[in-house]
């Protein structure tokens, strides 16, 4: 572990992420779930967003399909 004074280096980012407005969502209880239906295969779901109309919502099986693939 890593340490700055007697601080660790993860807490003085976080003391640097709470200066710049950034809140801490481990504390922020569950979140706020939406009902939608799925654009692709029309199956029910919910997400954590609320969607925007015009725009597609997919469930997480559709979702995977159209996700770009992962560069390292």
């Amino acid at each position: 572990m890593a340490y700055i004074g007697n601080l660790t280096v993860a807490r003085v980012q976080k003391e640097k992420e709470k200066k710049m407005g950034y809140r801490d969502r481990s504390s922020s209880g569950p979140r706020e779930m939406h009902k939608v239906t799925c654009s692709d295969c029309g199956k029910e779901t919910e997400v954590p967003f609320n969607p925007t109309e015009g725009r597609p919502v997919y469930c997480q099986e559709c979702f995977a399909k159209h996700r770009p693939p992962r560069r390292f």
